[in-house]
Order: C-alpha cells, then sequence, then structure tokens
C-alpha cells in the first residue's frame, strides 16, 4: 500500500470514524483503525464490534493494498502536522508517515486482523432527504436515555408502516412521537416492520452525516445501515420489545394552553434557579388567564413568573416537573406558540405545536 493524500482529508476520515474505536483490552484491534486502497479512494474504518464506521476519502493511489494501525497515534500525528500533503505507505507490518518535514514509523498489523465490518443482507431501502430525517430525529432524541436495566428504551424505535414512519423516543418519564409522512421519503419496502435503533447509533448519524446528498437506510433482522456515497455506518439492533407506550398517550385534556414558547422557556430558566436535587418547577393556571411557573427553596428563597395564556379548561395548582425534561419538551417546538396540555399531578402532560399535529412530547409529573 503506498497512497498520497491531502491531511485535511484524513483529518476529516478519521473525525468520522473516532467514536466507533472499541475500549476492549480484550481486543487491542479494536483500537487500531483500517486504511485500505477502494478503486481510487481510500476507506478508513473503524468498529467496537457494535458499531462500524466506514469513511471514503480521495486520494493517489500509487500502490494498492490495506494496513491496521493505532488510531490515537495516527490521529495525533495528523492533528499536529503542518504539511497538507501526506505521504502513507506500508512497509511490511510497519506504517510510515511522512511529509516534507516530518517522518514517522508506526507499528501496525496485517489487515486480515481487523474485524470483518459486516454487511447488510437486504437490497432494499428507506432514502431521506437528510435534513428531514435530522429534523425528525431531533424532535424525538431528548427523550431517550442509555439503561442497562431496560436496554429496550436504550434507543429509539422506528416503526415503518409503508405510508408513513414513526420515531418514538422514552426513558419511561417522557415519551416523544414524529411521524414521518410518505411524501417525506421513498422506499421499496411494501411490508411493515418495527426496530430498535441504538441512541449512541442515532446519535453517530446526527453528528457524521452531512446535509448534501439523500441518506439511504438498509435493514435486516438484527443490523441496520445508514450509507450515502462515502460514509456508511452499520449497527447492531437493539434486541426486545419497545414499551407499549401508545397506552400512555392521554385521550383527553383536563386543561389545554395556548402559550408562547419564548416566554415558557425563559420563564422555566430563570424560576430553576431556586431549583433543587429534584430539578423541579411547579406550575399552576390562575382565574383561567394566567400561569405561574414558580418555586421556594428553605435555603435560598422563592422565586415566580407570570405567563398569559389562553385557556381551555380548568384551573389547577402546585403541578411539578423536572425542569430539564420540561425544556426538552419546549425547545423543539418550531412555532411560536405551543400548546400545553395539563391532566393535573398525576396523569402526564402533552406539549406539542400550535401548528403541528405530526409530533408531540408527553411528560410525567414530579408527585408530590
Amino acid at each position: 500500500m503506498k497512497v498520497v493524500i491531502l491531511k485535511s482529508n484524513l483529518k476529516g476520515g478519521l473525525s468520522s470514524v473516532e467514536r466507533a474505536i472499541g475500549e476492549s483490552s480484550n481486543l487491542p484491534v479494536l483500537r487500531n483503525v483500517l486504511l485500505k486502497t477502494n478503486g481510487n479512494k481510500i476507506n478508513i474504518s473503524t468498529t467496537n464490534l457494535e458499531l462500524a464506521i466506514t469513511k471514503t476519502v480521495s486520494g493517489k493511489i500509487i500502490e494498492e493494498g490495506g494496513l491496521t494501525i493505532p488510531f490515537s497515534t495516527l490521529n495525533n500525528i495528523v492533528n499536529n502536522t503542518t504539511q497538507e500533503r501526506v505521504s502513507l505507505e506500508k512497509d511490511g507490518n510497519n506504517f510510515i508517515f511522512k511529509t516534507d518535514n516530518y517522518e514517522a514509523k508506526i507499528q501496525g498489523l496485517k489487515e486480515d486482523e481487523f474485524p470483518v465490518i459486516p454487511k447488510i443482507k437486504s437490497e432494499n431501502c428507506i432514502e431521506f432527504n437528510p435534513v428531514i430525517l435530522r429534523k425528525a430525529v431531533n424532535k424525538v432524541i431528548s427523550a431517550a436515555q442509555m439503561s442497562e436495566i431496560r436496554p429496550e428504551i436504550s434507543g429509539l424505535l422506528l416503526d415503518y408502516q409503508v405510508t408513513q414512519i414513526k420515531l418514538v423516543a422514552t426513558d419511561s418519564f417522557r415519551l416523544a412521537e414524529k411521524n414521518i409522512s410518505a411524501n417525506q421519503f421513498k422506499s421499496d419496502i411494501n411490508h411493515s416492520f418495527k426496530v430498535i435503533v441504538p441512541l449512541k447509533t442515532v446519535q453517530e448519524v446526527l453528528r457524521v452525516f452531512s446535509d448534501d446528498e439523500p441518506i439511504k437506510l438498509f435493514i435486516d433482522d438484527n443490523q441496520i445501515l445508514f450509507k450515502n456515497n462515502n460514509l456508511q455506518i452499520i449497527s447492531r439492533l437493539i434486541d426486545g420489545e419497545y414499551p407499549d407506550y401508545e397506552q400512555i398517550i392521554p385521550k383527553s385534556i383536563e386543561t389545554e394552553l395556548s402559550v408562547n414558547k419564548e416566554h415558557f422557556i425563559n420563564a422555566v430558566r430563570l424560576v430553576s434557579t431556586f431549583s433543587g436535587k429534584n430539578n423541579d418547577v411547579n406550575l399552576a393556571l390562575k382565574n383561567n388567564k394566567v400561569m405561574e411557573v414558580y418555586l421556594a427553596n428553605q435555603m435560598l428563597g422563592e422565586n415566580n413568573y407570570m405567563i398569559p395564556t389562553k385557556t381551555d379548561g380548568k384551573d389547577f395548582e402546585n403541578v411539578s416537573f423536572n425542569w430539564r425534561y420540561l425544556i426538552d419538551g419546549l425547545k423543539v417546538i418550531d412555532s411560536e406558540n405551543l400548546i400545553f396540555g395539563v391532566n393535573g399531578n398525576n396523569r402526564p402532560a402533552v406539549i406539542k405545536s400550535a401548528d403541528d399535529t405530526s409530533h408531540f412530547y408527553i411528560l410525567m409529573p414530579i408527585k408530590a
């Protein structure tokens, strides 16, 4: 293997794949990166056996081949070299990194010692405009949380229904759902299915894919592949049954408020200054016109913020929420005003846009 590559291309490739590096001391090769020629391109790959990322970059191929070397060593060299033109060459099991004024010889391993990157058997796919996919995922991802006790909620549910796709996330305290209509994606899959995509995989999709070209999703029994022309992420799916979340979606709302989004967010952030270890804030509706966000703290004092609202329903008082979770639901609403549905202090509240019926966020109150 012998190639010439621009530092910017190599640096960008390493940045794309860095979070799939493995941490296992039993398999030190998982801390390596695989560089391999592919026609007139260079594939840069990492894997932790749960997730694998491959970035394809341009370079001048003088001699084909491949080699795997420690990721951190190569990454440090690339980040600190000042020359743009870089020569990479395999010398036995050594890897020679050379610029006009610098040369390093890095001990590597044979290409066949690097784990095989799995492939998806299915040729059928779902194709998204990356902007649409990104916006949809960002609507729900804050409600997901890693859980070793309940691994099935450590990811996003992708519920494919042919004419629409539902993305769902929950951590058992809150739940978010976003519907993507058929005119927002292309697909040649004609049957319904549900899969749970690991949270880390979804986070990497948001991080490394650009908005410049479509993203294709390929799915088989236990894997999912996100792919465009020069980047692919393949991941194991989470095995298990996603919670029957639809039963907790409120069928009715006791009090529905129309609230200015920015006023609501500002009120919660200000009042939360007095919050304790429960991260709580209290809400009350007075005279069917004004919502009060308030909190008292024995050590600090008390504060409150009054927000004018349009209301349908009855007054309420002393309904408490985790202010961080509340902010997560408020900030993903796109419209100037939002609908806040309150069901007392024992049933879930609902946050949704005044203009968009495809998304909602449900949050359980903190019980007194």
